[in-house]
């Protein structure tokens, strides 16, 4: 079972050292799993342990003045570490304190003290500490000094191009979703769980499982055909799902993510679900009144079950 730590100090987490990877890690893409592989690999044949040193809040959401998306929440992340055979996570607070300190400091404290670095592998591209001042000239010059070796793991390559979340975020706000699937490597999916709505979806005829992200913000907003999966199974009811602010009803401040499941009857209350987006339907849009609202959702719903292989009947009308 892979162990978290969220502190600087302390203990040294990994007392016969350790092959590490320090990231941000959003989204666990393709080239995020190519680096995890290649430290769970290098640690087996050193005898070492796999560790990874991660964020949270992510940094560039912790400097923007807008709310910043993300592809995965955190604990999605983290069972993608425990999944990518980490046998420890340093999930560092990434605040104030951690941006002033000097980047040889975050080598010495956290690199060397709490992890017993042998090899420190990153992007190419990877900076860290204050001001940035941190980058991979520094971590080989300071890895020559204190005993372990600095590599950089080449980027992966899809289709000419480099895979980063970046890029998989400008698919999946455009609805690319099975553009964005290979770099990924899996289908696109939020997950959390089931929570008390208003009840106005089962008012409707269409009711919902509500989860609500608060504070994290996606890359995705609308009307979307989806497959969901209950609990620990396989992403495979189909379904509809609106994310957004719900403008015709009551417009609200954060997200919530609404799933009618076609053809289920049962209490998903506090349970977990997984939610894979299969194709985008139509953006969010305000009806003036139910009565509109109710004949759109009709027409999702026959859309989504079109897309979905499934009899394309126009439920609940």
């Amino acid at each position: 079972m892979m162990k978290l730590s969220r502190d600087v100090g302390g203990p040294c987490l990994a007392p016969r050292g350790s092959v590490m990877a320090v990231g941000a890690f959003d989204g666990l893409h393709r080239g995020h799993q190519a680096l995890l592989t290649q430290v769970r690999e290098r640690a087996q044949l050193l005898g070492c342990s796999p560790v990874v040193v991660s964020f949270e809040p992510l940094p560039r959401a912790f400097f923007s003045a807008e709310p910043v998306p993300r592809l995965s929440g955190i604990r999605e992340k983290l069972l993608g570490f425990a999944a990518a055979g980490m046998e420890h996570t340093l999930l560092l607070r990434f605040n104030k304190a951690l941006t002033s300190m000097p980047a040889e400091d975050f080598v010495r404290r956290v690199l060397v003290d709490r992890l017993a670095a042998r090899e420190v592998w990153v992007g190419g591209d990877f900076r860290f500490g204050h001001k940035r001042g941190g980058d991979m000239a520094l971590l080989e010059r300071m890895g020559a000094e204190l005993g372990f070796a600095a590599c950089a793991m080449p980027p992966v390559q899809l289709d000419g191009a480099r895979v980063s979340a970046s890029r998989v975020r400008a698919l999946l706000a455009a609805g690319e979703f099975a553009g964005a699937e290979p770099l990924l490597g899996r289908p696109f999916v939020i997950e959390g769980k089931v929570e008390y709505g208003n009840q106005l979806g089962r008012t409707l005829g269409y009711p919902t499982a509500n989860i609500h992200l608060r504070q994290r913000v996606t890359p995705i907003h609308g009307i979307f055909a989806v497959r969901v999966g209950l609990g620990d199974g396989e992403c495979s009811w189909p379904g509809v799902a609106s994310l957004g602010v719900r403008p015709t009803v009551n417009q609200v401040s954060e997200p919530l993510l609404e799933v009618h499941l076609f053809d289920f009857d049962g209490d998903l209350y506090g349970q977990r679900m997984a939610v894979e987006f299969v194709a985008k339907l139509r953006d969010e849009q305000k009806f003036d009144g139910l009565e509109p609202l109710k004949a759109q959702m009709a027409l999702d719903s026959r859309l989504a079950r079109e897309l979905l292989g499934m009899n394309p009947r126009l439920v609940g009308a």
